[in-house]
C-alpha cells in the first residue's frame, strides 16, 4: 500500500523530485520503491526521462484502477476529524499569484491559528489545472474562468488593470494616448505557461473592446516581479489596482489609458460536487466566503 500511494503520487506530481518531497524521502529512496514495486508486478508503470515522468499504459490503468480508491480511504480518514476536539487534515488549492496574496492568504491566517491541525497547500499557477486530475481540493480563479460543472463561490470584489509606468520611463519615453500606441512601447508583460507566449492585454471603452499584444522587452511569471520592474522604470506594466494603487497615490507610478481599464470578475473558490466534504475544507471553504461577502471583497 506504501508503494502504490508513492506510484499515485510520482503519477500526479509528475516528478520524482516533487512526489519525494512530499514524502519527505529521498529520490534515490522514492526510484527505489517504484522500481521494487515494478519488479513485484512484472510491468512498467512509468517511463523516465530527463526532463519529465509519464505513466506506461500499464501505469495509466493502474492509476486510474486505484486512485477513486485511495481517495475514498483519504476522505475517510478525514472524516474521523469530526470526532476530535479540533479539525483535522489537509486543503490543496490551485490559485494565481494576486489572489493568493491578497484574499487567500488574508482569510485564512485566523483559520490557521484557530485550527493548528488543519494544514493548506497553495499552488500558484497561471495554467487552467484540472482540479480533480492535478489531485486539488480547489481552485481559484477569475469567475469566467471557472468550468460551468463546477461549484463556484465568489471570494473577492470585482476590480480593474491599469497601465502603469514610472515617472523617469514617461519622461523619457513620452505616455501613450491610444492601446495600440503600446505595441512602440518597452512593456512588461506576464508570461503563460500553458502556451508559453505572453498575455494579451484587454481593454473597454464605450462598449469597444480589443486587445494588444504589448510589445515587451521584459515577461515574468509573477506580478510582484511586473510591479518591481515599472518602479525601477525599464517599462510599463499592466497591473490590478489594488496593487499599484498605494504606489501612484505616493507618487511612484504614473497612470495612463484609465479610460481603457478592463473590468475584471472577482475571483472565485471553484470545486466539484462532494457528498462529504471534510471538515477542514468545510471551514476553509466558509471563510474564504466570508471574505466574498465584506464590503470590498479584499
Amino acid at each position: 500500500m506504501d508503494d502504490l500511494g508513492a506510484f499515485l503520487l510520482v503519477a500526479t506530481q509528475r516528478s520524482f523530485t516533487r512526489a519525494a518531497a512530499q514524502l519527505g524521502i529521498s529520490q534515490p529512496a522514492l526510484s527505489a520503491k517504484i522500481t521494487g514495486l515494478e519488479a513485484r508486478l512484472g510491468v512498467r508503470l512509468l517511463t523516465r526521462s530527463t526532463r519529465s515522468v509519464a505513466t506506461t499504459e500499464a501505469g495509466e490503468r493502474l492509476f486510474k484502477s486505484i486512485g477513486p480508491h485511495f481517495d475514498g480511504i483519504a476522505s475517510g480518514l478525514n472524516a474521523l476529524s469530526e470526532l476530535r476536539d479540533k479539525p483535522v487534515g489537509s486543503v490543496r488549492i490551485t490559485s494565481v499569484e494576486h489572489a493568493s496574496q491578497t484574499i487567500l492568504l488574508p482569510a485564512l491566517a485566523p483559520l490557521l491559528a484557530d485550527y493548528p491541525d488543519i494544514t493548506v497547500e497553495i499552488i500558484n499557477d497561471y495554467s487552467l489545472a484540472d482540479i480533480v486530475a492535478d489531485r486539488f481540493d480547489a481552485g481559484v480563479r477569475l469567475g469566467e474562468q471557472v468550468a460551468q460543472d463546477m461549484i463556484a463561490v465568489r471570494i473577492g470584489s470585482d476590480f480593474k488593470q491599469c497601465v502603469v509606468g514610472s515617472p523617469a520611463y514617461f519622461k523619457k519615453y513620452g505616455k501613450p494616448k491610444a492601446p495600440h500606441e503600446l505595441t512602440e512601447h518597452r512593456c512588461i508583460a506576464l508570461r503563460l505557461p500553458t502556451s508559453g507566449g505572453v498575455w494579451s492585454w484587454p481593454f473597454v471603452k464605450e462598449g469597444r473592446e480589443i486587445k494588444v499584444r504589448p510589445g515587451a522587452q521584459l515577461a515574468f511569471n509573477t506580478i510582484a516581479l511586473q510591479l518591481d520592474s515599472c518602479l525601477a522604470g525599464l517599462g510599463l506594466g499592466y497591473l490590478p489596482d489594488d496593487v499599484v494603487k498605494e504606489h501612484i497615490a505616493a507618487g511612484r507610478l504614473q497612470r495612463v489609458l484609465a479610460e481603457w481599464s478592463a473590468p475584471m470578475s472577482g475571483y472565485h473558490l471553484y470545486y466539484p460536487s462532494r457528498r462529504q466534504p471534510t471538515a477542514a475544507f468545510s471551514l476553509v471553504v466558509a471563510a474564504l466566503s466570508l471574505r466574498g461577502r465584506k464590503p470590498g471583497g479584499r
